[in-house]
């Protein structure tokens, strides 16, 4: 209601550097306490059930963004968009995601939607049920944060996503611990033997972007390109990206 709420994209690039998307997160610029950690207030958000509504919104502002994109003449992007495990549960959830994309006229291709693995817990048919809906509007299903939940890997062959996202835990481990390494290495073989495309979130560094090349690992998204920044930085980057050609600058500070 005081239009505190702002929605920040963090660049995705795929093997040549060139910006392919983004994740659109939420922040919260608080009038008297200044930024609020999404960590704090989504909880709280899920918790009272205003998770629903920021959700609905997120998305509104994403597909305007993705409509402006295209007018200026910029992309292809496709532009991903954390639906909760409480919204994906929700009746007429589909119902109410067609009519955001009929509203902002986007085209559906440029959307995709994360879960987490949350979602499989309880009827699976279910879920597969809401998924086959979604994908039938067109966009594009994330399984995020791939390897920390409880799913089994089994549910992988039957649910109908598009894209595997690794969490970001096993991408800070690969410096250091060879059991992310494997893990890392297991799921990209997942992904590719599955013919789903791998993302990996969390990239900081040189040395984990090459470990990711080397396992056919082609989008990625980290500090090591870009932190989460503001619709009208994020556009500029992608006019700056046009003229100058892909860039890749490391940006590992504070989160």
């Amino acid at each position: 209601a005081r239009n505190e709420l702002a929605v920040y994209y963090q660049p995705k690039v795929d093997l040549a550097g060139r910006i392919v998307g983004a994740e659109a997160l939420i922040r919260w610029r608080h009038s008297e306490l200044g930024m609020i950690s999404p960590a704090k207030f989504i909880p709280l958000a899920e918790q009272s059930g205003l998770i629903i509504e920021i959700g609905e919104w997120v998305l509104e502002q994403t597909c305007l963004l993705v409509n402006e994109c295209r007018t200026r003449g910029l992309g292809p992007l496709r532009i991903s968009v954390n639906l909760s495990a409480i919204d994906f549960k929700r009746p007429g959830l589909v119902e109410k995601i067609a009519e955001i994309l009929d509203k902002t006229g986007v085209d559906p291709s440029s959307i995709e939607l994360e879960l987490t693995e949350s979602v499989t817990v309880g009827d699976i048919k279910a879920c597969i049920g809401i998924m086959n809906r979604l994908k039938a509007l067109g966009l594009t299903l994330s399984m995020d944060d791939f390897g920390t939940g409880f799913s089994s890997l089994s549910y992988i062959k039957d649910l109908p996503i598009d894209v595997l996202k690794l969490d970001q835990s096993f991408i800070h481990g690969l410096d250091a611990e060879n059991s992310s390494r494997a893990i890392v290495r297991a799921i990209l073989a997942l992904a590719d033997g599955s013919g789903l495309e791998a993302v990996a979130e969390g990239v900081e560094n040189q040395s984990q972007l090459e470990f990711l090349k080397q396992h056919q690992c082609g989008i990625f998204q980290g500090y090591l390109f870009s932190r989460p920044i503001p619709s009208d930085d994020f556009l500029q980057l992608l006019i700056d990206s046009e003229k100058n050609g892909p860039t890749v600058q490391a940006d590992v500070g504070p989160r």
